[in-house]
């Protein structure tokens, strides 16, 4: 049996503004930084053996500010696959006003549609087809061996990733919200499925 602990980075500085984010390389708040540690906190007690976390600067300073709370250093992975998704024409765009915009039914779908097509940009659906191969051929097999790991990434990355293993539909998943630095901490048995899970 192993752990497989999803934490999402800490408030950046993007995310205090409501801007769309996506690929752009923002960094953390302090209020972001607090909730890493936060995090790190809610984990305390749980053996990990490798981290994986995104390229982007907020999900890497996340992992720092966990690692300084729990006190170790394990082999750490950052991968592409893993960031957050690329939200095209909307990145650097106020969210509240393009709700204003196009009202609330296709904000929704926006922001939380299993494929939604932006101009420019990525599906929740695309995001799986790059989160999930990279999950089954890099982190499952540690898991079945019995490695505990952790993923620190962004709310889309994990959004997608947490569909996956919890088998939620695509329909469904539009109401999956994961928030800032929030921990979702599962038990993983010898066949990669879920024995438990706990959100922290």
């Amino acid at each position: 049996m192993a752990n497989l602990i999803l934490v999402r980075h800490g408030e950046s500085q993007w995310n205090e503004k409501g801007l769309w984010t996506g690929l752009t390389d923002t960094g953390l708040t302090e209020k972001g930084k607090e909730e890493a540690r936060f995090a790190g906190k809610k984990i305390k007690g749980l053996q990990i053996d490798f981290a994986y976390t995104s390229a982007l600067l907020r999900a890497k300073q996340t992992w720092e500010e966990i690692k300084g709370v729990l006190g170790i250093d394990v082999p750490t992975f950052a991968a592409v696959a893993l960031n957050e998704r690329d939200y095209g024409i909307y990145t650097g765009k106020n969210k509240w006003e393009i709700k204003k915009e196009v009202g609330d039914e296709q904000f929704k779908n926006i922001r939380r549609g299993w494929d939604v097509a932006i101009e420019k940009g990525e599906s929740l659906k695309d995001v799986y087809a790059r989160v999930i191969p990279y999950y089954q051929t890099e982190i499952l097999s540690k898991l079945e061996s019995g490695k505990n790991v952790i993923v620190v990434a962004h709310g889309n990355s994990l959004r997608a990733l947490v569909k996956y293993l919890e088998k939620i539909s695509d329909k469904d998943v539009e109401n999956l919200e994961i928030a800032t630095g929030q921990v979702y901490a599962y038990k993983i048995d010898e066949q990669g499925k879920i024995i438990s899970k706990e959100v922290r």
